[in-house]
């Protein structure tokens, strides 16, 4: 059976068996993209790269991502006293391509710290954890769910490249001052049989919040949207299910670091009364558009990350927020700027240069990957320990 009418039945009979006869948004997005046999995610659907795929992460430029990250997971190493077992632990690896450039790089510079490391993905995608664990086969690496790791039994670092902003998210609005929850549910002239629904068959429907949780997550970031700068109809995202991970993970981690990349501002920003609309955007053929019903279970669907709620929210769970910067900030403190320079020595033909160069300064553009977030939390450190700047985090030379 194609996937998509399939899904769509799956995704109706779960609104059918509703007593109000809709989902949440945040449900149909989980279905959407992680349905075990239909979503995108669990699917072959999923292309990451550059030709004809659906977007593109800064480990598909090249190796300098990876090796760059390599030195500051050693100088984590360094900072914890150098323990016989350092666990680095990816979250949602995936085409595997960034573990191995992380991993290759330590194995030829840091041998002594390569063979302390224990390298462990978490992958709920069957497909991309199946070329994985192709492109790792040469590498000792565990595959683990976030359940299978015991609570404190993780000395090392947590880490995750564009993982959170596929979360699924709650989306709300503010309706006569009030704040109100959009669902998801099935056009009245919609039949009950798979073959006749369409692109179109499903519609947002609007009501009270599912949880009071929601009201609760704007009092944590401090935003208060019954202020008249907030207008009728404003509608944004939360990202509940960032909480239930980042309680896990802080649970799992007994001494180390919790290190988030991705694309997302502080709350002031995410929340601001002129980002009216909010962040959701859906990813297909390398091409962005505001429509999640359509392409169901085909195409990425996204929203921005909040780096105010998971630091507050961190801090609750016993994380210590270390500090937070642009990926471009971070990558030129790791050496970024060093490798720029020396382009024209190592590159042996012009052309080799110019996509090297284009490469590297993607990685730091301020209008795409550059101007990603990197929030970098910590837990069980002694206060030497904590005193120690993270090169990452320091001002680039």
């Amino acid at each position: 059976m194609d996937s998509q009418p399939a899904l769509h039945q799956i995704i109706a009979k779960q609104i059918n068996n509703n007593p109000h006869k809709r989902i949440t948004f945040a449900e149909y997005m989980n279905m959407v993209l992680y349905h075990p046999e239909y979503g995108y995610y669990s699917s072959n659907a999923v292309n990451i790269g550059f030709q004809g795929s659906d977007f593109f992460t800064s480990s598909s430029l090249g190796n300098d991502f990876g090796e760059l990250l390599a030195i500051q997971f050693f100088q984590m190493w360094e900072i914890l006293g150098k323990p016989k077992t350092f666990y680095l632990v990816e979250m949602g690896a995936g085409k595997g391509i960034l573990a191995a450039h992380i991993l290759t790089h330590l194995q030829l510079n840091y041998l002594d710290f390569f063979r302390a490391v224990e390298y462990i993905i978490v992958e709920k995608s069957p497909s991309l954890k199946q070329e994985q664990q192709e492109k790792l086969k040469e590498f000792p690496v565990k595959w683990l769910t976030l359940d299978e790791i015991k609570p404190n039994s993780i000395i090392g670092c947590f880490f995750s490249n564009e993982l959170v902003d596929a979360f699924p998210v709650h989306q709300f609005v503010l309706q006569e001052g009030k704040l109100q929850e959009i669902y998801v549910t099935i056009q009245k002239n919609q039949g009950s049989n798979v073959s006749e629904y369409s692109e179109n068959s499903f519609i947002e429907v609007i009501g009270e919040p599912s949880t009071p949780q929601l009201a609760e997550y704007l009092q944590l970031v401090e935003i208060d949207i019954s202020q008249n700068a907030y207008e009728d109809g404003y509608r944004s995202e939360i990202n509940l299910a960032a909480f239930d991970w980042l309680s896990i993970v802080a649970d799992c981690l007994e001494r180390g670091y919790v290190l988030t990349i991705d694309y997302g501002y502080p709350a002031s920003r995410y929340y601001n009364p002129r980002r009216s609309q909010g962040t959701l955007q859906c990813y297909y053929q390398h091409r962005h558009h505001n429509n999640p019903y359509i392409n169901i279970g085909k195409q990425d669907i996204t929203a921005h990350v909040d780096f105010t709620a998971l630091e507050v929210w961190g801090q609750k769970c016993g994380l210590n927020p270390v500090g937070w910067t642009q990926q471009g900030l971070f990558l030129m403190a790791l050496g970024l700027g060093a490798r720029i320079a020396a382009l024209s020595d190592q590159e042996k033909s012009i052309s080799q240069l110019l996509k090297r160069r284009e490469s590297l300064h993607q990685l730091i553009s301020p209008e795409g990957l550059g101007n990603f977030g990197v929030l970098v939390q910590s837990k069980g450190l002694t206060q030497t320990q904590s005193q120690r700047s993270l090169q990452g985090l320091t001002i680039p030379e």
